[in-house]
């Protein structure tokens, strides 16, 4: 049953306040994983989750360079290397393509896909002293079909699963495993303008084999997952959950 379970594994969950970063954060507490929260303001999952005694948090923003840095050294002095790494943190603009400024795109470059590359090259020798490192990408199946919210967003997203591939292949002579896990609709505070458009939810709706749209628990599940033993055999693998919409013909 340990191969099921996390215990006392270190995890870095950057992003991890609301919705998908949440439910993962309370998913790798409930299997036993020490965690540590990055956000710009961790004070909401401190009231959430504040009897937890394995969880940490640091307020700061990963896009921030020096930032990154004193991370990379708080985790080195407090645990001295690093098994799980969720690079979560993500943001959108939606708007067509001609109507972005060139600030808007670029932030969203920054945020969702420069950032991650950073993080994860700088954690690099802390996930390679676990000797069973995993990462574990939060992706989006916008990074493989046209959602209409807005190509900046889905550009990132392809470029977050192709470096998984990547990785995946560099990084496996030091046992460290990399995964991305790419949803569908899922009711979190960034979709939640989206999803309470009637006409949109509808074909959001009809898309979807299972008839409904996504929770934030059935992602981190996924997530979870492939950090466990059991997922020993898996790295540079993209896994869709999205209700069957990737597979929807007719």
């Amino acid at each position: 049953m340990n191969d099921w379970s996390l215990q006392s594994k270190k995890a870095l969950v950057t992003g991890g306040t609301k919705g998908i970063g949440l439910a993962i954060v309370k998913e790798l507490l409930e299997l036993g994983a020490e965690v540590l929260v990055v956000a710009r303001n961790t004070q909401p999952i401190q009231g959430r989750l504040k009897h937890s005694a394995n969880l940490y948090t640091i307020d700061g923003d990963v896009a921030d360079g020096a930032f990154r840095k004193a991370l990379i050294q708080k985790v080195t002095e407090n645990w001295g290397h690093l098994d799980i790494l969720i690079n979560n943190v993500g943001t959108n603009v939606r708007k067509k393509m001609i109507e972005y400024s060139e600030e808007e795109y670029r932030k969203i470059f920054e945020t969702n896909l420069f950032s991650l590359i950073e993080i994860t090259r700088l954690f690099h020798p802390l996930l390679k002293k676990s000797g069973d490192g995993s990462v574990v990408n939060l992706a989006s199946v916008a990074a493989t079909f046209d959602l209409q919210s807005g190509p900046p967003y889905g550009m990132t997203k392809a470029a977050i699963v192709q470096l998984t591939r990547h990785l995946a292949a560099e990084w496996a002579a030091d046992r460290i495993r990399v995964n991305a896990v790419s949803p569908w609709y899922v009711e979190t505070p960034l979709t939640e303008s989206v999803l309470a458009d009637p006409e949109r939810l509808q074909k959001i709706l009809e898309r979807t084999p299972l008839g409904r749209v996504g929770q934030p628990e059935e992602i981190a599940s996924a997530v979870a997952f492939l950090c466990m033993p059991k997922a020993s055999y898996i790295t540079g693998q993209n896994i869709m959950v999205d209700g069957g919409m990737s597979v929807k013909g007719l």
